[in-house]
């Protein structure tokens, strides 16, 4: 098994996470940080989760669904997601497949942080 795709940090009872690839692409690395992140999402009761795309540069289709696992798993542990620091490629992924109106997506990590209920 390959080393990780993220790197997770927990402060308080919020998590961070943040992708290590530029590019997340291919299906094994994907279904990888898929496995990664609910893991840690399972770890928490009413997990507050901050998605970072900082280094992100190209998602595949795939990555989305993932996203959307994620976000699934995120929900029913009455937990909340953000995703922040989003490209303008692909931020333009988001809107064209309207992702943008089921996640929370914010310009930067503190205003992803700040708008935690």
């Amino acid at each position: 098994m390959a080393g990780s795709h993220i790197s997770v940090r927990k402060t308080d009872n919020m998590i961070r996470i943040d992708f290590i690839d530029r590019n997340i692409l291919d299906e094994q690395n994907i279904h990888q940080i898929g496995e990664e992140i609910l893991k840690v999402v399972e770890s928490e009761f009413r997990p507050k989760v901050v998605i970072v795309f900082k280094n992100v540069e190209h998602m595949s289709s795939a990555a989305f669904g993932t996203l959307m696992k994620v976000n699934e798993r995120v929900k029913a542990r009455d937990g909340q997601l953000r995703l922040c620091q989003i490209t303008p490629r692909i931020h333009e992924a988001f809107v064209m497949t309207r992702l943008n109106r089921i996640f929370s997506i914010s310009d930067t990590y503190e205003t992803a942080m700040a708008s935690f209920t």
